[in-house]
């Protein structure tokens, strides 16, 4: 077979002729299941009606800017959550708020999603996103599933392996996957010289729902892909993986795979805070910049496998786990050898001015499946268990992060890229479930044309070996996912009043519309089945205004019930945005097309939603 074939194959070379040969074709050896095991695992997966799934997976949206919402065991699409992208369905980027917040933007590339975390372990209020493309964080609130701060983000290069939490959400760092130069323009002859790839600290206030930034790094111009951040004993510290150490500027497939290790980031984001504090830093383009050339202490980089796709802190915070996928190892660092060589400067050199720690002094084991290929991202369970996809060879590993034993290997269809655990990246993992998040889906699938979903596969882990449950076609691109009990979230189904909102209006007698000069103010609300702007109107559901006004419709779902969302589209205006049950949302546009122009609701709210309409009525100059 083709892993067994591919045993004698070293390193790089077997990466690269893997790759190539795998896009090709792929013919995993899969043994068929019988009925009664079928049988058993659809049981497994089924959730009746009147039952809810265990879990929800969070998944990135990769290039569609969104994020998905599944339920775990049965796999459902519950909600696509707009983030770095507008949403015409919902309105989002269409009401005020919403376009002010995504600035412009008609897309963004959105890569792995961070919860929030109380002690290491999800906390059920936050989603924290980057959008690679343009430089931008948001915070998502959990209680609504709504956006509520997107941060632009300056001096960066696209957070590739961003965003990760702290223990307890102190900071959402954000390191990027391009150098640029940070002094003016600078060409790629000077890269070495001029350029950098810059790492921000980014805080985030629960009373304001604000984002800011507390201080940035100026590393050296390499590229740096997922993180983690340390727990329990390890907790004051975090790493990112580098690659590109090599500092080419073209062909990187060749260039950027030339050195025999890369390097993992090792930081003390507690020490480099207090530096800050204590004014050891520049300010750089309106940010406080440290540069690691100029500490003493708090930055460290540890050798690894060349071209690494992430790393990752086992639950007790004692270990460390990077894989070069250009080599077919996983290895095992220890926070405690880390410590002591630091505390002995036992270091083999240093790189822009960061000393490098021996690796043997800080390597506890390298673990190497036979015949696996392109090991790129690990979780882990309530065992002792770790559990790492396999790029090339097509499967994850399941070892033990004590002894380095191989205990279990299980196919996926096709090319892995991350993993997501139940709790797996946290204190606390429940050890139940695995979702593997492949970039190929092949022949899974009904065949939609050329253009084909990606796919996850779902596996129970409950026991000794992997069992797997169900592969669901997903849109692209699952970079990366969080998963979560649903005990943890406390989403609510009403917006409750807010009286102090001027904008807001619960009483139909209180709807009016407002002029001052040419700007035209609706205070409006929506409600089974018709709109009301102004109660004292004799048509209240028509607004009217003049060619030229700005208009700002204030309108508010009264509708205290769940489920009972208006929407609010005005024809051949190009908008729409949605009121979910309690909520006051504002749209505001230039009445620039003369003419009478229909409105309706747009989301189905009661059995005479047809006649939930009116008019906007624009008087030519």
């Amino acid at each position: 077979m083709l892993k067994k074939a591919l045993t004698a194959v070293g390193g790089a070379v077997a990466g690269f002729l893997m790759a190539t040969v795998f896009f090709a074709e792929v013919a995993p050896n899969v043994t068929p299941q019988s009925s009664a095991n079928l049988e058993s695992i659809a049981e497994q997966v089924y959730v009746p009606h009147g039952e809810l799934d265990d879990y929800y997976l969070f998944n990135s949206g990769g290039h569609s800017g969104q994020l998905f919402v599944y339920g775990v065991p049965s796999m459902r699409h519950i909600r696509t959550v707009p983030i770095f992208t507008p949403d015409p369905a919902t309105g989002y980027g269409y009401d005020k708020e919403s376009k002010e917040m995504l600035g412009g933007y008609t897309w963004g590339d959105f890569h792995h999603p961070a919860l929030s975390e109380t002690n290491g372990d999800y906390d059920g209020k936050w989603l924290f996103a980057t959008d690679v493309a343009n430089n931008r964080v948001a915070a998502m609130d959990l209680g609504d599933f709504h956006t509520v701060d997107i941060l632009k983000v300056p001096n960066s290069g696209g957070p590739h392996c961003a965003a990760f939490v702290t223990e307890n959400t102190e900071y959402v760092f954000f390191p990027t996957r391009f150098a640029r130069p940070l002094d003016g323009f600078a060409g790629l002859d000077e890269y070495s010289e001029k350029y950098r790839g810059v790492m921000s600290a980014v805080t985030f206030d629960e009373e304001t729902k604000k984002l800011d930034i507390a201080y940035q790094v100026a590393l050296p111009p390499w590229s740096y892909d997922l993180s983690d951040a340390g727990k329990g004993p390890s907790a004051d510290w975090s790493l990112l993986t580098t690659y590109n150490t090599e500092e080419a500027t073209t062909n990187l497939e060749i260039n950027a795979s030339q050195a025999d290790k890369d390097f993992i980031v090792l930081f003390n984001w507690k020490e480099l805070a207090d530096k800050v504090t204590n004014g050891e830093y520049e300010d750089f383009n309106g940010q406080k910049m440290i540069f690691p050339e100029n500490l003493d202490g708090g930055m460290y980089l540890v050798p690894v496998a060349k071209s690494p796709h992430g790393v990752d802190v086992t639950p007790d915070g004692t270990r460390f786990i990077a894989s070069g996928k250009l080599a077919p190892a996983m290895t095992v660092f220890s926070f405690e050898k880390a410590f002591e060589a630091i505390a002995n400067e036992d270091f083999s050199g240093e790189r822009n001015g960061i000393p490098i720690l021996n690796y043997e002094s800080v390597m506890e084991r390298e673990v190497d499946p036979p015949g696996a290929l392109g090991p790129l991202h690990t979780q882990f369970d309530d065992r002792g268990n770790a559990y790492t996809t396999m790029f090339i060879s097509s499967e994850v590993v399941k070892w033990d992060v004590n002894t380095g034993e191989v205990l279990d290997r299980a196919d996926t269809f096709y090319s892995p890229g991350h993993l997501v655990g139940s709790h797996g990246d946290t204190a606390a993992p429940t050890g139940e479930y695995l979702v593997s998040l492949n970039k190929i889906a092949k022949d899974n699938y009904l065949s939609v044309g050329p253009s084909h979903p990606e796919s996850m596969d779902l596996f129970d882990i409950s026991g000794d070996t992997m069992v797997h449950l169900s592969s669901t076609p997903v849109n692209p691109e699952p970079h990366y996912g969080q998963m979560v009990h649903r005990d943890v979230l406390k989403p609510f189904t009403v917006y409750e009043k807010d009286e102090n909102n001027p904008l807001a209006v619960y009483d139909q007698a209180d709807t009016r519309i407002e002029r001052d000069g040419n700007h035209v103010s609706v205070f409006g609300i929506t409600m089974r089945s018709k709109f009301i702007f102004d109660a004292n109107s004799a048509r209240p559901d028509v607004i009217e205004v003049n060619e030229g006004d700005l208009v700002s419709i204030h309108l508010t779902n009264t509708d205290f019930d769940q489920d009972i969302t208006h929407g609010f589209g005005i024809m051949d205006y190009d908008l729409n945005f949605e009121q979910q049950p309690g909520q006051t949302k504002t749209l505001e546009f230039v009445a620039d097309k003369p003419g009478v122009y229909p409105i309706y609701c747009t989301n189905f709210c009661s059995a005479l939603h047809q006649e939930m309409t009116g008019y906007l009525i624009v008087n030519p100059k």
